[in-house]
């Protein structure tokens, strides 16, 4: 049976894939190609699993040519965006891609694709500006009455806060300066950008590591907006000098609760285990007696493992990475 459309399939029905072990039959497979490469999704990854199915898959299982020469593209594509000094030639209906490698000092670039030959600027991608830095231009004055001003003005105000609010929803990957949408409601704001693959936080536009969010730079991991200036410093204040105390007052919590707890929550559940199968009363005591002894033995250990782990990682991250964030 295909875990995608539950139908009963022959074994022949079910291509193997090089990246993993998972079986779907071959039209559901070719429908989930087709969907994937067609909302530019690469690499594809497996239905099943996070893996990336292997190019020589992809062909093999792809009907048209026309979409495997897009995946091929596509592909092409990411690994560009994800170097940054590749540029792509802003002219319309052109997706040349420019390799800049040490162009900041002279930003004149020049589309080498036959028959366009569009010069842009290395810093904004826009068309070359030699007069002028790279800046938007002004509005030019408005020569209407006053009362054509006035109008104009409301409406230049609307347009300014629907653009703000878009401007919340709509920012740019720092990687490769692709679009990304995003509602602003206080949701993950963790982003992984589907061009390069690069991970950014949404609210620092940083490319981030998994400890991001402990950092204390003021970026939380759901929130419209990164902590202010003075928050953050007062929260960094209180870890440094309540560190002791809430690390004194955790592990004098925990050493007794996992002690004490284990062993309990042991017994009750081969007490429960036992009482469901066909074991004798006497059987059933001997169970529960092997596992509180052997808890008892085992709980001190996860106890001092614990406590001597976790106690010296806490006090490292406070004085260490937060001490030096205020220093900064």
């Amino acid at each position: 049976e295909c875990p995608l459309c539950l139908l009963p399939q022959p074994p022949e029905a079910f291509p193997s894939l090089a990246s993993c072990s998972h079986r779907s039959c071959w039209a559901c497979l070719q429908r989930y190609l087709c969907l994937a490469v067609s909302e530019s999704r690469v690499p594809v990854s497996c239905p099943h699993c996070p893996a990336a199915l292997q190019p020589s898959d992809v062909h093999r299982l792809l009907p048209e040519p026309a979409l495997r020469d897009k995946y091929e593209e596509f592909l092409l594509r990411r690994l560009l965006a994800a170097d940054p000094g590749t540029r792509w030639c802003p002219a319309p209906d052109c997706s040349y891609a420019v390799f800049a490698q040490g162009c900041a000092e002279c930003p004149r670039l020049t589309c080498g694709r036959e028959g366009c030959g569009t010069e842009f600027c290395y810093h904004c991608r826009q068309p070359w500006h030699p007069d002028g830095p790279c800046a938007p231009v002004p509005p030019p004055p408005s020569l209407a009455t006053p009362t054509a001003q006035q109008a104009q003005t409301e409406e230049l105000a609307h347009g300014e806060a629907l653009a703000q609010a878009e401007a919340e929803d709509i920012k740019v990957c720092p990687r490769c300066s692709a679009f990304i949408m995003k509602i602003n409601d206080g949701s993950c704001n963790r982003m992984n950008c589907t061009v390069c693959g690069c991970l950014f936080c949404w609210l620092c536009l940083r490319e981030i590591s998994d400890v991001h969010f402990l950092s204390p730079s003021g970026c939380t991991f759901w929130g419209k907006r990164p902590w202010s200036r003075t928050r953050r410093i007062l929260w960094q204040l209180g870890m440094v000098l309540g560190a002791p105390m809430v690390i004194s007052l955790a592990a004098g919590v925990a050493v007794p609760v996992i002690t004490i707890g284990l062993p309990i929550y042991m017994g009750r559940k081969v007490l429960g285990q036992s009482r469901r199968s066909s074991l004798s009363g006497c059987q059933q005591c001997l169970s529960v007696a092997s596992s509180v002894l052997l808890s008892l033995f085992v709980s001190p250990i996860i106890t001092a493992l614990t406590v001597g782990v976790g106690v010296p990682l806490v006090l490292t991250y406070v004085y260490g990475t937060v001490v030096l964030s205020l220093c900064r």
